[in-house]
Protein backbone atom coordinates (compact mmCIF):
# COMPACT_ATOMS: atom_id res chain seq x y z
CA UNK A 1 0.00 0.00 0.00
CA UNK A 2 1.24 3.41 -1.05
CA UNK A 3 2.69 6.01 2.22
CA UNK A 4 0.44 8.64 2.02
CA UNK A 5 0.98 12.61 3.32
CA UNK A 6 -1.19 13.10 6.87
CA UNK A 7 -0.34 16.91 6.54
CA UNK A 8 -2.68 19.20 5.21
CA UNK A 9 -0.28 20.47 1.95
CA UNK A 10 -2.49 23.58 0.78
CA UNK A 11 0.52 24.70 -1.18
CA UNK A 12 0.42 21.24 -3.92
CA UNK A 13 -1.30 20.73 -6.69
CA UNK A 14 -3.82 18.15 -7.10
CA UNK A 15 -1.26 16.60 -10.26
CA UNK A 16 1.90 17.14 -7.36
CA UNK A 17 -0.32 15.06 -4.97
CA UNK A 18 -1.36 12.45 -7.30
CA UNK A 19 2.68 12.04 -8.04
CA UNK A 20 3.84 11.77 -4.74
CA UNK A 21 0.76 9.18 -3.71
CA UNK A 22 2.59 6.68 -5.97
CA UNK A 23 5.39 6.48 -3.27
CA UNK A 24 5.03 3.36 -1.46
CA UNK A 25 7.07 3.34 1.55
CA UNK A 26 6.98 -0.71 2.41
CA UNK A 27 8.58 -1.79 -0.92
CA UNK A 28 11.72 0.91 -0.41
CA UNK A 29 12.01 -0.09 2.58
CA UNK A 30 12.23 -4.16 1.46
CA UNK A 31 14.63 -2.70 -0.88
CA UNK A 32 16.84 -1.48 1.82
CA UNK A 33 16.47 -4.73 3.59
CA UNK A 34 17.42 -6.95 0.16
CA UNK A 35 20.60 -4.45 -0.44
CA UNK A 36 22.13 -3.78 2.64
CA UNK A 37 22.26 -7.62 3.97
CA UNK A 38 24.78 -7.87 0.78
CA UNK A 39 28.17 -7.23 2.07
CA UNK A 40 29.41 -4.00 -0.51
CA UNK A 41 32.52 -2.75 0.97
CA UNK A 42 34.61 -1.21 -1.37
CA UNK A 43 37.07 -4.05 -1.62
CA UNK A 44 34.44 -6.26 -2.13
CA UNK A 45 34.39 -7.06 -5.66
CA UNK A 46 32.02 -10.26 -5.36
CA UNK A 47 29.55 -8.29 -3.17
CA UNK A 48 29.59 -5.25 -5.18
CA UNK A 49 28.92 -7.19 -8.61
CA UNK A 50 26.04 -8.65 -6.67
CA UNK A 51 25.01 -5.03 -5.69
CA UNK A 52 25.37 -4.05 -8.71
CA UNK A 53 23.19 -6.33 -10.30
CA UNK A 54 20.11 -6.23 -8.26
CA UNK A 55 20.33 -2.67 -9.21
CA UNK A 56 20.64 -2.66 -12.61
CA UNK A 57 16.88 -4.96 -12.06
CA UNK A 58 15.84 -2.24 -9.88
CA UNK A 59 16.37 0.62 -12.22
CA UNK A 60 15.08 -0.98 -15.11
CA UNK A 61 12.04 0.14 -13.93
CA UNK A 62 12.82 3.32 -15.39
CA UNK A 63 12.15 4.13 -19.26
CA UNK A 64 16.21 4.43 -20.31
CA UNK A 65 19.07 2.70 -20.48
CA UNK A 66 20.68 0.88 -17.79
CA UNK A 67 24.08 -0.40 -18.07
CA UNK A 68 27.34 -1.24 -16.37
CA UNK A 69 30.45 0.76 -17.09
CA UNK A 70 34.04 -0.57 -15.93
CA UNK A 71 36.31 1.32 -13.47
CA UNK A 72 38.68 3.65 -14.23
CA UNK A 73 42.42 2.37 -13.85
CA UNK A 74 43.47 3.01 -10.15
CA UNK A 75 47.20 2.59 -8.47
CA UNK A 76 47.93 3.33 -4.75
CA UNK A 77 51.70 2.86 -3.41
CA UNK A 78 52.49 -0.28 -1.29
CA UNK A 79 54.32 -0.41 1.45
CA UNK A 80 57.58 -0.81 -0.03
CA UNK A 81 57.51 1.77 -1.73
CA UNK A 82 55.93 0.22 -5.69
CA UNK A 83 52.76 1.39 -7.11
CA UNK A 84 50.48 -1.40 -8.05
CA UNK A 85 47.08 -1.02 -9.69
CA UNK A 86 43.77 -0.95 -7.29
CA UNK A 87 40.70 -3.36 -8.41
CA UNK A 88 37.29 -1.65 -8.09
CA UNK A 89 33.85 -2.84 -9.11
CA UNK A 90 31.46 -1.77 -12.22
CA UNK A 91 29.98 1.68 -12.21
CA UNK A 92 25.58 1.46 -12.40
CA UNK A 93 24.38 4.47 -14.85
CA UNK A 94 21.40 4.86 -16.06
CA UNK A 95 20.38 7.58 -19.28
CA UNK A 96 16.80 8.63 -20.04
CA UNK A 97 15.62 11.34 -22.13
CA UNK A 98 19.08 12.47 -23.14
CA UNK A 99 17.80 14.84 -25.31
CA UNK A 100 14.74 16.42 -23.50
CA UNK A 101 15.01 20.26 -22.69
CA UNK A 102 15.84 19.70 -19.48
CA UNK A 103 18.73 17.38 -17.89
CA UNK A 104 19.45 16.66 -14.41
CA UNK A 105 22.13 14.53 -12.92
CA UNK A 106 21.61 11.90 -9.75
CA UNK A 107 24.19 10.38 -8.07
CA UNK A 108 24.79 7.73 -5.25
CA UNK A 109 27.07 4.98 -4.65
CA UNK A 110 26.50 1.36 -3.57
CA UNK A 111 29.68 0.37 -1.45
CA UNK A 112 30.34 1.22 2.30
CA UNK A 113 33.50 1.05 4.27
CA UNK A 114 32.62 -2.21 5.85
CA UNK A 115 35.35 -4.79 4.81
CA UNK A 116 34.17 -8.61 3.51
CA UNK A 117 35.11 -9.58 7.33
CA UNK A 118 33.60 -7.21 9.30
CA UNK A 119 31.42 -8.97 12.11
CA UNK A 120 28.62 -6.27 11.28
CA UNK A 121 26.57 -7.86 8.81
CA UNK A 122 22.70 -8.23 9.77
CA UNK A 123 19.76 -5.69 10.54
CA UNK A 124 18.60 -5.04 13.77
CA UNK A 125 15.55 -2.91 14.60
CA UNK A 126 16.84 -0.86 17.37
CA UNK A 127 13.04 0.47 18.15
CA UNK A 128 9.63 0.75 15.75
CA UNK A 129 10.79 3.05 12.52
CA UNK A 130 14.51 2.90 13.56
CA UNK A 131 16.85 0.38 11.88
CA UNK A 132 20.47 -0.40 12.56
CA UNK A 133 22.43 -1.84 9.94
CA UNK A 134 25.56 -1.68 7.70
CA UNK A 135 24.90 0.78 4.70
CA UNK A 136 21.04 1.45 5.36
CA UNK A 137 21.77 5.23 5.88
CA UNK A 138 24.96 5.77 3.77
CA UNK A 139 23.39 4.90 1.47
CA UNK A 140 21.28 1.86 -0.11
CA UNK A 141 18.63 3.88 1.79
CA UNK A 142 19.77 7.03 -0.13
CA UNK A 143 19.21 4.72 -3.24
CA UNK A 144 16.34 3.92 -2.65
CA UNK A 145 14.82 7.17 -2.25
CA UNK A 146 16.86 8.01 -5.54
CA UNK A 147 14.46 5.23 -7.28
CA UNK A 148 11.55 5.93 -5.72
CA UNK A 149 11.46 9.70 -6.61
CA UNK A 150 12.20 9.02 -10.14
CA UNK A 151 9.45 6.27 -10.22
CA UNK A 152 6.96 8.99 -9.24
CA UNK A 153 8.14 11.43 -11.28
CA UNK A 154 8.00 9.28 -14.70
CA UNK A 155 3.81 9.64 -13.47
CA UNK A 156 3.61 12.94 -14.40
CA UNK A 157 2.65 15.20 -17.46
CA UNK A 158 5.90 16.82 -17.29
CA UNK A 159 8.28 13.60 -17.07
CA UNK A 160 8.55 14.22 -21.08
CA UNK A 161 10.02 17.83 -20.25
CA UNK A 162 13.00 16.25 -18.02
CA UNK A 163 15.82 14.26 -19.37
CA UNK A 164 18.60 12.63 -16.37
CA UNK A 165 21.73 10.50 -15.83
CA UNK A 166 21.88 8.32 -13.17
CA UNK A 167 24.98 7.24 -11.42
CA UNK A 168 25.48 4.93 -8.47
CA UNK A 169 29.50 4.27 -8.39
CA UNK A 170 31.56 1.78 -6.58
CA UNK A 171 33.87 3.42 -4.77
CA UNK A 172 32.91 6.18 -3.20
CA UNK A 173 33.87 5.65 0.14
CA UNK A 174 37.66 5.27 -1.40
CA UNK A 175 37.32 8.56 -3.14
CA UNK A 176 35.77 7.90 -6.36
CA UNK A 177 39.16 7.40 -7.90
CA UNK A 178 37.99 5.05 -10.25
CA UNK A 179 34.59 6.99 -11.06
CA UNK A 180 35.60 10.81 -11.14
CA UNK A 181 36.11 10.86 -14.68
CA UNK A 182 32.38 9.26 -15.42
CA UNK A 183 31.19 11.89 -13.14
CA UNK A 184 32.60 14.33 -15.02
CA UNK A 185 31.51 13.10 -18.00
CA UNK A 186 27.92 12.81 -17.11
CA UNK A 187 28.08 16.31 -15.04
CA UNK A 188 28.73 17.79 -18.69
CA UNK A 189 25.19 19.59 -19.47
CA UNK A 190 23.27 19.32 -16.57
CA UNK A 191 20.97 21.82 -14.95
CA UNK A 192 21.21 20.76 -11.44
CA UNK A 193 22.18 17.74 -9.75
CA UNK A 194 21.03 15.66 -6.67
CA UNK A 195 23.06 13.20 -4.75
CA UNK A 196 21.79 10.85 -2.11
CA UNK A 197 24.30 11.32 0.99
CA UNK A 198 22.21 10.68 4.06
CA UNK A 199 21.06 13.80 5.91
CA UNK A 200 21.39 14.67 9.66
CA UNK A 201 18.87 12.86 12.13
CA UNK A 202 16.87 16.03 12.07
CA UNK A 203 16.45 16.72 8.07
CA UNK A 204 19.71 19.08 8.56
CA UNK A 205 21.33 19.37 4.82
CA UNK A 206 25.33 19.68 3.99
CA UNK A 207 26.08 23.04 2.73
CA UNK A 208 29.35 24.49 1.69
CA UNK A 209 32.46 21.40 2.17
CA UNK A 210 36.07 21.49 2.54
CA UNK A 211 37.93 19.76 -0.02
CA UNK A 212 40.69 16.76 0.70
CA UNK A 213 44.16 15.56 -0.51
CA UNK A 214 45.49 12.25 -0.04
CA UNK A 215 49.23 12.03 -0.81
CA UNK A 216 51.89 9.28 -0.39
CA UNK A 217 55.71 10.83 -0.26
CA UNK A 218 57.99 8.15 -1.00
CA UNK A 219 61.24 8.92 0.04
CA UNK A 220 64.85 6.88 -0.65
CA UNK A 221 67.47 7.40 1.12
CA UNK A 222 71.03 5.13 1.82
CA UNK A 223 71.35 2.11 3.86
CA UNK A 224 74.62 1.90 6.34
CA UNK A 225 75.43 0.31 9.09
CA UNK A 226 74.62 1.91 12.69
CA UNK A 227 77.39 1.60 14.44
CA UNK A 228 80.36 1.29 11.89
CA UNK A 229 79.26 3.97 9.21
CA UNK A 230 76.52 5.85 9.78
CA UNK A 231 77.63 9.01 8.62
CA UNK A 232 77.40 7.03 4.87
CA UNK A 233 73.75 6.47 5.48
CA UNK A 234 71.01 8.80 5.03
CA UNK A 235 67.88 7.91 7.01
CA UNK A 236 64.68 7.91 4.66
CA UNK A 237 62.64 7.53 8.10
CA UNK A 238 63.83 10.70 9.79
CA UNK A 239 63.53 12.77 6.37
CA UNK A 240 59.80 11.50 6.41
CA UNK A 241 59.65 12.45 10.42
CA UNK A 242 60.87 15.99 9.41
CA UNK A 243 58.71 16.20 6.30
CA UNK A 244 55.62 15.21 8.50
CA UNK A 245 56.67 17.94 11.43
CA UNK A 246 56.75 20.46 8.81
CA UNK A 247 53.25 19.28 6.63
CA UNK A 248 51.56 19.94 10.25
CA UNK A 249 52.86 23.43 10.46
CA UNK A 250 50.64 24.26 7.42
CA UNK A 251 47.69 24.39 9.20
CA UNK A 252 45.51 27.68 9.58
CA UNK A 253 42.17 28.77 9.52
CA UNK A 254 40.89 27.16 6.19
CA UNK A 255 43.48 24.31 5.96
CA UNK A 256 43.62 21.35 8.24
CA UNK A 257 46.64 19.12 7.68
CA UNK A 258 46.94 15.45 9.30
CA UNK A 259 50.16 13.55 8.67
CA UNK A 260 48.66 10.15 9.26
CA UNK A 261 51.50 7.01 9.31
CA UNK A 262 54.96 6.40 7.97
CA UNK A 263 55.70 3.44 6.32
CA UNK A 264 59.30 1.75 6.39
CA UNK A 265 62.00 1.70 8.75
CA UNK A 266 64.57 -1.25 8.98
CA UNK A 267 66.50 -3.25 11.98
CA UNK A 268 68.07 -1.07 14.55
CA UNK A 269 71.53 -1.36 13.61
CA UNK A 270 70.94 -0.30 9.83
CA UNK A 271 69.94 3.21 9.05
CA UNK A 272 67.08 2.83 6.62
CA UNK A 273 66.71 3.68 3.75
CA UNK A 274 63.00 3.67 2.52
CA UNK A 275 60.16 5.16 4.16
CA UNK A 276 56.75 6.41 3.02
CA UNK A 277 54.79 9.12 4.59
CA UNK A 278 51.19 8.93 4.70
CA UNK A 279 49.50 12.61 4.63
CA UNK A 280 45.89 14.21 4.44
CA UNK A 281 45.06 18.05 3.50
CA UNK A 282 41.26 19.48 4.05
CA UNK A 283 41.67 22.60 2.11
CA UNK A 284 38.11 24.87 2.60
CA UNK A 285 38.83 26.63 -0.74
CA UNK A 286 40.59 26.42 -3.69
CA UNK A 287 42.90 29.12 -3.05
CA UNK A 288 43.91 27.34 0.27
CA UNK A 289 43.82 24.17 -2.04
CA UNK A 290 46.68 26.24 -4.70
CA UNK A 291 48.83 27.14 -1.69
CA UNK A 292 48.33 23.42 -0.32
CA UNK A 293 49.76 21.88 -3.51
CA UNK A 294 52.78 24.02 -3.45
CA UNK A 295 53.54 23.81 0.14
CA UNK A 296 53.66 20.23 -0.31
CA UNK A 297 56.45 20.49 -3.25
CA UNK A 298 58.23 23.41 -1.76
CA UNK A 299 58.42 21.17 1.63
CA UNK A 300 59.71 17.78 -0.41
CA UNK A 301 62.21 20.14 -2.02
CA UNK A 302 63.67 21.18 1.04
CA UNK A 303 63.34 17.92 3.01
CA UNK A 304 65.09 16.20 0.10
CA UNK A 305 68.54 18.71 -0.06
CA UNK A 306 68.69 18.90 3.51
CA UNK A 307 68.70 14.73 4.19
CA UNK A 308 69.88 14.42 0.58
CA UNK A 309 67.38 11.57 0.10
CA UNK A 310 65.08 11.71 -3.16
CA UNK A 311 61.45 12.13 -2.18
CA UNK A 312 58.23 11.11 -4.80
CA UNK A 313 54.93 12.15 -4.46
CA UNK A 314 52.40 10.32 -5.18
CA UNK A 315 48.29 11.64 -4.27
CA UNK A 316 45.94 14.25 -5.61
CA UNK A 317 43.56 16.24 -4.21
CA UNK A 318 40.49 14.15 -5.36
CA UNK A 319 37.71 15.87 -3.53
CA UNK A 320 38.16 19.52 -4.51
CA UNK A 321 36.13 22.13 -2.24
CA UNK A 322 32.50 22.99 -2.76
CA UNK A 323 32.02 26.51 -1.72
CA UNK A 324 27.82 27.57 -1.70
CA UNK A 325 28.03 29.61 -4.96
CA UNK A 326 24.70 31.72 -6.92
CA UNK A 327 23.40 28.26 -8.26
CA UNK A 328 23.82 26.24 -5.49
CA UNK A 329 22.07 28.78 -2.91
CA UNK A 330 19.24 28.74 -5.67
CA UNK A 331 19.17 24.76 -5.87
CA UNK A 332 18.86 24.55 -1.38
CA UNK A 333 16.36 27.21 -1.98
CA UNK A 334 13.91 25.07 -3.81
CA UNK A 335 14.31 22.33 -2.00
CA UNK A 336 13.74 24.38 0.91
CA UNK A 337 10.76 25.77 -0.98
CA UNK A 338 9.30 22.31 -1.58
CA UNK A 339 9.88 20.91 2.08
CA UNK A 340 7.70 23.71 3.23
CA UNK A 341 5.22 22.61 0.86
CA UNK A 342 5.92 19.12 2.30
CA UNK A 343 5.13 20.76 6.28
CA UNK A 344 9.53 19.92 6.46
CA UNK A 345 11.84 22.48 7.95
CA UNK A 346 14.79 22.46 5.46
CA UNK A 347 17.56 24.08 6.94
CA UNK A 348 21.43 23.65 6.03
CA UNK A 349 25.27 23.81 7.30
CA UNK A 350 29.01 23.21 6.35
CA UNK A 351 30.80 19.55 6.72
CA UNK A 352 34.32 19.16 6.98
CA UNK A 353 33.34 15.70 5.08
CA UNK A 354 33.70 15.27 1.35
CA UNK A 355 31.84 13.12 -1.16
CA UNK A 356 30.64 13.34 -4.81
CA UNK A 357 29.19 16.53 -4.82
CA UNK A 358 32.38 18.13 -4.35
CA UNK A 359 33.13 16.42 -7.93
CA UNK A 360 29.95 17.31 -9.34
CA UNK A 361 30.31 20.81 -8.00
CA UNK A 362 33.27 21.33 -9.51
CA UNK A 363 32.54 20.75 -12.72
CA UNK A 364 30.33 24.05 -12.32
CA UNK A 365 26.70 21.90 -11.37
CA UNK A 366 24.39 23.42 -8.34
CA UNK A 367 24.14 19.88 -6.58
CA UNK A 368 22.72 19.19 -3.26
CA UNK A 369 24.53 16.26 -2.00
CA UNK A 370 22.43 15.43 0.94
CA UNK A 371 18.63 14.23 -0.33
CA UNK A 372 19.03 10.77 1.10
CA UNK A 373 17.35 9.46 3.92
CA UNK A 374 17.14 10.64 7.57
CA UNK A 375 20.16 8.89 9.56
CA UNK A 376 23.22 8.54 11.85
CA UNK A 377 26.35 7.40 13.15
CA UNK A 378 27.44 6.31 9.42
CA UNK A 379 31.11 4.31 9.52
CA UNK A 380 30.02 2.74 12.60
CA UNK A 381 28.28 -0.46 14.07
CA UNK A 382 25.83 1.86 15.57
CA UNK A 383 24.53 2.95 11.76
CA UNK A 384 20.68 3.58 11.66
CA UNK A 385 17.99 4.68 9.09
CA UNK A 386 15.35 6.68 10.26
CA UNK A 387 12.53 4.81 8.20
CA UNK A 388 9.82 7.40 8.03
CA UNK A 389 12.44 9.42 5.99
CA UNK A 390 12.14 7.17 3.02
CA UNK A 391 9.25 7.83 1.59
CA UNK A 392 9.29 12.04 3.31
CA UNK A 393 12.68 12.25 1.27
CA UNK A 394 11.37 10.46 -1.85
CA UNK A 395 8.78 12.84 -1.86
CA UNK A 396 10.94 16.02 -1.12
CA UNK A 397 13.04 14.91 -4.18
CA UNK A 398 10.35 14.15 -6.65
CA UNK A 399 8.90 17.77 -6.13
CA UNK A 400 12.34 19.32 -6.27
CA UNK A 401 12.22 17.23 -9.84
CA UNK A 402 8.95 18.30 -10.90
CA UNK A 403 9.00 21.91 -9.83
CA UNK A 404 12.45 22.19 -11.78
CA UNK A 405 10.50 20.96 -14.63
CA UNK A 406 7.88 23.70 -13.90
CA UNK A 407 10.70 26.50 -13.86
CA UNK A 408 12.39 25.01 -16.74
CA UNK A 409 15.63 24.79 -14.52
CA UNK A 410 16.51 27.20 -11.41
Amino acid sequence: MAWRMTTSLASLTASERDVLDTIDQSAMLSQVELWAAINSGSGNLDGLARTATLLAEAFAALPGDVRLVDPAPVDAVRTDGSIDAIKRGQHLVVSVRPDAPLRLLLTGHMDTVFPVDTAFQTLTWLEPGVLNGPGVADMKGGIAVMLAALRAVETSPLAALIGYDVMINSDEEVGSGSSAALIAELARGKVAALTYEPALPDGTLAGERGGSGNFSVIVTGRSAHAGRNPQDGRNALVAAADLAVRLKALTRDGLSVNPAKIDGGSANNIVPDHAILRVNFRPQSLEMQAFADAELQRLCDVVAREHDVSLHRHGSFGRPPKPIDTGAHKLFGLVKACGAALGLEISWRGTGGVCDGNNIAACGIPVVDTMGVRGGAIHSTDEFLITDSLAERAQLSALTILRLAEKRGL
